[in-house]
């Protein structure tokens, strides 16, 4: 097995989740199997009780691990589906040493951070390294670690240690480093500044790790003797500095790496040179460049309660750009806070008030997605009453699904008090429900997570059309609430319908407005599967509606239509696909990794 670690210095948000996946990308389009760590050094057991607004998403596997957004990042560039296993963070490793211990297991010896807590760490990197994760038996060929922090934070010394033994361990040509860094350029002066980077690289050296290869953010190409600096003073060869600069989207990073021979500098310290393809990625420059050529919108309104950090959305985001860049369409995101769209808000900022309504109703389609507590739940229910009331294509996902059948229940059928007991625990009309296996007094892991199946009730409805009219489709959760079964035959007799239940047929999963053009719900998170060239068919059914084209996607949805899909190989394979083009799916990412 080979390794290869991704740090970073100086500042955070340098992008190494984008790095390292372009980096396994590459790998991948050399020909070799790629796997994919990410370590977390917080305290937490995973991210599923971290705020959005503090730590971005918490993207969900299918194994029901709650896991950091770079892992979402690995998925959707490396195409492969990890597992829990691949998200090390201080709390798991802490807690498998503390449960050792207290079996005994260390036989009177006096635990530690080194030895036991950095073998434990090394011993948890080997282990999910040799997890499958592409679809194939036995172990990938190279793993790319992240290594998330800054060097020189606190919380990141036993994973420093630890990968300096294991460098040892595995010998050097299994062990490659890359330095994420960033050079700043001063106003004042006007040039690139090497200084951050030496000192970064000079801690890291202190804590026992040298880079064999730097990979330096910047606004604009590292001049030629500011690379020459580098080398001298970080004792790096200069073919092995590579710039990482400002990109129109984030689908050229691995092309620059590329271009700069990034991969052979790699594959020099992990001796593979002999072994490995010329990496193809014509194709990947094609459509890196198309999609910076788009230019007819469709503009969404993505109503949310975390839209202070869009990176909040970020699985969502890129599920909207798949299907739009299916259907040839540039993108608009109009980001609102759904408490500006309330009452109480006309009266404390009108302006807010006056602009967000405004943008909502200029849109082309609406998505409220998923979200948690009281905050905002007013405001999303008005968008999803005007979306309904208007015919504007909607799509609600989770709470966004829920929150559609409470609108429903509400405007309809006339039940006023009708809600979730997650909002009014007291509530009259409880059309959502607590689910009976969840806890109400843990919250860490104790939701209805990961891949569930669903079964299509109707081949008629447009969300079976979607997915191709098959029996069933698997998609990955993260709820614990759930549309009140007992209020399902009123609100079918109205008019609204469930075309998508779980195996026992008492859990709703899908929920449709027949006599609308788009108003689709789901309890599901499909943003979390959707991919390059094959995006969410929910999204895509979204996305069609709101351009016009709702009638095409269904139809080419229903047919096994042959398509060009882009490998990580950089290539176009003739697949099948659900609901894509007759075209060559070109497909790109946005700046917002």
């Amino acid at each position: 097995m080979k390794y290869v670690v991704v740090s970073g210095g100086v500042v955070s948000g340098l992008g190494k989740g984008v790095t390292a996946s372009s980096i396994g990308l590459i790998l991948k389009s050399c020909g070799f199997r790629v796997t994919a760590i990410k370590i977390d050094p917080y305290l937490n057991i995973d991210a599923g009780t971290m705020s959005p607004i503090e730590h971005g998403e918490v993207f969900v596997l299918d194994d029901g691990g709650e896991v950091d957004l770079d892992l979402g990042n690995y998925e959707r560039f490396m195409d492969i589906k990890l597992t829990s296993e691949n998200n090390i963070t201080t709390g798991k490793v802490y807690k498998h040493v503390l449960e050792k211990e207290r079996k005994g297991d260390y036989l009177g010896k006096t635990v530690q951070v080194v030895p036991h807590i950095t073998d434990a760490i090394q011993e948890w990197i080997e282990r999910a390294a040799r997890i499958p994760v592409d679809g194939q038996s036995g172990p990938a060929d190279v793993c790319v670690i992240e290594l998330g922090g800054t060097i020189g934070d606190i919380e990141s010394m036993p994973f420093i240690n630890a990968l300096g033994q294991f460098s040892y361990r595995v010998g050097s040509e299994n062990f490659c480093l890359i330095h994420v860094s960033l050079v700043p350029v001063l106003n004042v002066v006007g040039e690139q500044k090497t200084k951050p980077t030496q000192h970064s690289v000079r801690d890291l050296r202190g804590l026992g790790l040298s880079p064999n290869i730097l990979a330096c953010r910047s606004a604009k190409p590292l001049e030629d003797n500011v690379k020459a600096k580098l080398s001298q003073f970080c004792q790096v060869p200069m073919e092995n500095v590579v710039t990482l600069y400002d990109c129109p989207n984030i689908w050229h990073i691995p092309l620059l790496l590329k271009e700069q021979k990034a991969h052979e500098a790699i594959l020099r310290v992990l001796n593979l040179t002999g072994v490995a393809k010329e990496p193809a990625l014509e194709e990947w420059s094609l459509m890196a460049k198309m999609s910076d050529k788009l230019h007819v919108p469709v503009r969404i309104a993505v109503v949310g309660k975390y839209t202070e950090l869009l990176d909040s959305y970020l699985s969502i985001h890129k599920a909207l750009l798949h299907a739009s860049v299916a259907r040839r369409k540039k993108l608009v995101i109009d980001w609102i806070s759904a408490s500006d769209l309330e009452l109480g808000a006309k009266k404390e900022n009108p302006d807010a008030y006056k602009a967000v309504w405004k943008l909502l109703k200029g849109a082309d389609g609406i998505l409220v997605p998923g979200g948690f507590g009281n905050r905002g739940v007013q405001g999303k229910i008005l968008a999803a009453k005007y979306a309904r009331e208007n015919k504007v294509p909607y799509l609600g996902i989770c709470l966004g699904m829920q929150l559609a059948v409470i609108e429903y229940a509400r405007t309809v059928l006339g039940l006023s008090d009708a809600n979730s007991t997650e909002l009014d625990p007291n509530t009259k009309s409880p059309c959502v429900v607590f689910m009976p296996e969840g806890s109400k007094t843990h919250m860490g892991g104790t939701m209805r997570l990961g891949s569930r199946r669903t079964y299509f009730q109707a081949k008629d409805s447009k969300s079976a059309k979607l997915y191709g009219n098959r029996s069933f489709v698997d998609e990955r959760h993260r709820h614990r609430y759930e549309v009140n079964p007992a209020m399902v035959p009123r609100l079918e007799s109205a008019g609204l319908t469930f075309p998508g239940k779980d195996e026992s047929g008492q859990r709703m999963e899908i929920v449709e407005l027949p006599n609308h053009p788009f108003y689709v719900g789901a309890q599901f998170h499909p943003e979390y599967k959707s991919r390059p060239g094959k995006p969410s068919p929910l999204f895509l059914g979204l996305i069609g509606a709101a351009c016009g084209e709702l009638d095409n996607v269904l139809q080419q949805s229903c047919q096994k239509t042959a398509v060009s899909r882009p490998q990580s190989n950089g290539k176009l394979e003739r697949v099948y696909l659900k609901g894509a083009a007759k075209k060559p799916v070109s497909v790109v990412y946005s700046l917002c990794s």
